[in-house]
């Protein structure tokens, strides 16, 4: 997750990803520099929404709900 996020923004030093986990689901906390957010997320979403599906169907091994959230 953390190799995707550093190959689309600008300032790869700059991103972290943080996994909150719970019984049966999983949060990935991705923070990037607020100028990279842009280029993270892509128009209308695309971008972000291609992120969340690899790391669903790579979630679907552990049987855990992964939930991805983008902050600045």
């Amino acid at each position: 997750m953390e190799l995707l996020v550093r190959a689309l923004v600008d300032r790869p030093e700059a991103v972290s990803v943080t996994a909150v986990e719970g019984e049966h689901s999983l949060v990935l906390e991705v923070r990037v520099d607020p100028d990279d957010i842009g280029k993270v997320i892509g128009k209308q979403g695309r971008i972000i929404h291609a992120v969340r599906v690899v790391t669903k169907a790579a979630a679907v091994r552990v049987r855990k709900r992964v939930t991805v959230e983008v902050v600045s």
